[in-house]
């Protein structure tokens, strides 16, 4: 009788180092989450303003300066609901603004036009990195949340589903790595 409880009391230990555990991880995920949205958020914002910043230089032939920064300004202004799509259209902007390798040229012509590129260039390249590992952490956290054990137990309180960032983040064609037109 004393050995079944034993097995008994060991084997509701284990259980309950298993869901601890599972609670843990679950909890160490959502903060690289939270992390990663940071980051992500980040990259948003500072290709926005570069992207602003760029319109309002001078370089670039009016009517591209004003669609870029108008849609610089409402990726920047734009709520939760709608900021995948203004972002989405942001990069879209961005890739019609510098369809032309002419385009680059002339702003690198410009004074401070190097540094403008090279900024807008690393801002491009960063911004699907950062959504990759955003999407990665919400992808983990997710397969996590699925277990039977997580959802029975509740281990994963009242925090909110993770959800993905999808966004269209394909930088124009015309800007390579080093920010030279190609």
């Amino acid at each position: 009788m004393t050995f079944t409880l034993l097995w008994i009391a060991a084997a509701l230990v284990l259980l309950g180092i298993y869901l601890s555990w599972t609670a843990g991880r679950l909890d160490r995920l959502h903060a690289r989450i939270d992390a990663a949205r940071a980051a992500l958020d980040a990259q948003l914002l500072r290709r926005a303003s570069v992207a602003q910043e760029l319109a309002t230089s001078g370089v670039l032939d009016p009517a591209a300066s004003i669609v870029l920064y108008q849609t610089a300004h409402a990726a920047r202004q734009a709520e939760d609901e709608q900021r995948e799509v203004a972002e989405s259209e942001l990069s879209q902007t961005l890739r019609a603004v510098f369809a032309e390798p002419g385009t680059v040229g002339a702003v690198q012509d410009a004074p401070g036009g190097p540094e403008a590129i090279g900024e807008l260039t690393s801002a491009v390249r960063r911004t699907p990195m950062a959504r990759r590992f955003h999407n990665d952490a919400v992808r983990a956290a997710r397969a996590v949340r699925r277990h039977r054990v997580v959802r029975w137990f509740r281990l994963a309180g009242h925090a909110p589903f993770p959800l993905a960032f999808e966004m269209d983040d394909e930088p124009p064609t015309t800007l390579t790595a080093d920010g030279t037109p190609r």
